[in-house]
């Protein structure tokens, strides 16, 4: 059994057309039907039920195009992995990152990573469910920042900094002028907020939060995306709370005022990686923080 004879067979699984298949990957259909033969002989099973007019996948053959659809993707992304460590700083390094830091921290990383490793290829992904320790692991992301640490003994984490947690008002909002920062007086106020409901941690920190204050809040708007959030609060259509680098945004007419809570930043990569540009790149992030 070869990886030629399963990706005809996926193939053909995904076509049900020897004649089309042959086409394809230009092999005549003769020499398809002997491939197929020959992995069925092997497996032991048949794949595909035949007639003059049809040709339909069995059972044994419909998990099979499931199973092998899943390996062949990760046999790629580890090839990708090894060529990237060939490549080195000449290579591709892929970053995952919470929305928050695009205003500050990563744009400073990237200029650092640009001055440093000018011929190196950075692919950029701000993931909406934010399972970065998944993409990791999978190699579909090379160093992940995150807000949480990733606790698996498969990966490195390391914390870069802290910074307070923010309530997002109109500039000319009543709370401005309360010396008190007890949110638990806004609890008749349209919050713009990440869902509750969501078990990512940002998510899981506000619960907390309104916990701690004792209330529910009056939730008109859910969204993981703080950017488009912070311009809607300057339009007035409602308060929210979030990470202090929203800050740098500069978005008009909104002001940030520090709760008490805080709010961590994570750099995240495979342990015992190979590729010596990752952690070049880590030494970076790491750098920008002294």
């Amino acid at each position: 059994m070869t990886l030629q004879q399963i990706n005809y067979f996926l193939i053909l699984a995904k076509e049900l057309h020897f004649w089309k298949t042959a086409e394809k990957i230009f092999i005549s259909q003769s020499s398809l039907s002997r491939h197929i033969q020959s992995l069925e002989e092997e497996l032991g099973v048949v794949l595909f039920e035949r007639d003059k007019r049809n040709v339909k996948l069995t059972n044994a053959g419909k998990f099979l195009q499931e199973q092998w659809t899943i390996k062949l993707k990760e046999f790629d992304q580890i090839h990708r992995q090894a060529k990237k460590i060939e490549e080195g700083e000449f290579g591709v390094v892929s970053i995952t990152y919470p929305g928050s830091i695009s205003y500050k921290f990563l744009p400073n990383f990237l200029e650092v990573l640009n001055s440093n490793l000018p011929d190196l290829k950075l692919e950029l992904t701000e993931p909406t469910d934010e399972n970065h320790e998944k993409l990791l692991l999978d190699y579909r992301t090379d160093i992940a920042f995150s807000r949480d640490q990733l606790k698996n003994p498969s990966i490195e984490s390391l914390k870069l900094y802290s910074e307070p947690i923010c309530l997002a008002v109109p500039k000319d909002h009543w709370f401005v002028q309360q010396k008190s920062r007890d949110i638990s007086k806004l609890k008749n106020e349209k919050f713009l907020i990440s869902g509750l409901h969501q078990t990512t941690f940002f998510g899981s920190l506000l619960r907390e939060l309104f916990i701690k204050y004792d209330f529910e809040p009056i939730t008109t708007i859910e969204s993981d995306f703080g950017g488009m959030i912070v311009n809607l609060v300057a339009k007035k259509i409602g308060i929210s709370i979030l990470p202090y680098s929203y800050k740098f945004s500069n978005t008009k007419d909104v002001k940030f005022i520090e709760l008490d809570e805080k709010i961590d930043l994570y750099i995240n990569w495979r342990k015992g990686e190979l590729n010596k540009t990752i952690h070049k790149v880590v030494e970076f992030a790491v750098l920008i923080n002294k």
